[in-house]
């Protein structure tokens, strides 16, 4: 497990707040889009149980515009 493995859906969702996004609406399935008003950046998050895989929290991340160094800060 690298160091962006290990978090959960609502861990993501919370450093994510933090950074001043907000639930924009529903996508398909089980998927959401994310909104940050300030820097107009979109991301998906998937709203699945159990670990979040490492590709897809880094795929956040990129179109978030969030260092991973970042995002690991957060506590």
């Amino acid at each position: 497990m690298g160091r962006l493995g290990g978090y959960r859906y609502r861990d993501v969702i919370r450093r994510l707040k933090h950074f001043g996004f907000e639930f924009h609406r529903q996508a398909a399935g089980s998927h959401e889009i994310w909104h940050n008003a300030t820097t107009k950046r979109y991301t998906t998050v998937p709203n699945h149980t159990g670990d979040m895989p490492e590709g897809t929290l880094r795929a956040i991340l990129k179109l978030a515009g969030i260092p991973p160094e970042e995002f690991i800060a957060i506590k």
